[in-house]
């Protein structure tokens, strides 16, 4: 008889065990939770706060200020003479504007690239250009900084690319003068100024197409 008492008050005492390692358990994984959701609030905006720092940063550094053109990779990309930090060089992807690859492993050379990229060096190669951002965006996602690249003569490269005819306005993104330069390009294909003189619609990019499939036939 006291044998049966012990077994029962050992298993009593066993599942008061029990149940105090679940209760602890519980607490921790709780805890943990509450700890991984606080942790995501507090990184939220501390990245916002992030973007937001490089956006002011590059405006203090690189907006309405002048600059020397060192390189001109293509039609719509170049090299100005300041350090972005990483790279002797500041890289600058021309805004609004998009002109034919030359240097794309994936398309290759296309259809008035070449001309686009001697055209773009003509103007800007070892002169002296004014940046201006825009407010909407700085950086593209690889990193280049996005700018209106003003010419010597007070031309805005952008523009002067797409009214000649050697590249096309850029649909893919709100910016500034979105609607100006589609006026611009609207004038270049009446014109049959540059590329528009004999471009096809497989000449065109893939981005394009696809947003304004009668393209060619817009007059």
């Amino acid at each position: 008889m006291v044998l049966s008492k012990r077994n029962k008050t050992a298993y009593a005492m066993s599942r008061r065990w029990r149940a105090a390692i679940f209760a602890l358990a519980l607490l921790v994984v709780t805890a943990f939770i509450s700890i991984d959701h606080g942790l995501l609030r507090y990184q939220q905006p501390a990245q916002s706060q992030t973007h937001e720092q490089s956006k002011s940063s590059d405006f203090e550094k690189y907006h309405k200020k002048n600059f020397t053109v060192v390189n001109v990779v293509d039609g719509d990309t170049i090299d100005i003479d300041v350090s972005d930090g990483r790279y002797e060089h500041s890289r600058i992807r021309l805004w609004g504007v998009d002109t034919p690859e030359t240097k794309n492993n994936k398309t290759g050379v296309m259809y008035f690239g070449p001309q686009a990229g001697n055209f773009a060096r003509q103007l800007v190669l070892g002169k002296q250009v004014c940046i201006y951002i825009d407010e909407q965006r700085t950086r593209d996602k690889y990193g280049r900084l996005l700018a209106y690249v003003q010419l010597p003569d007070g031309r805005f490269l952008n523009e002067v690319l797409i009214a000649e005819g050697f590249a096309y306005a850029d649909l893919r993104f709100q910016h500034s003068f979105y609607y100006k330069y589609q006026q611009a390009e609207a004038v270049a294909r009446r014109q049959k100024k540059g590329l528009w003189r004999e471009v096809t619609r497989n000449q065109l990019p893939e981005w394009l197409q696809r947003e304004r499939p009668k393209l060619l036939l817009e007059k």
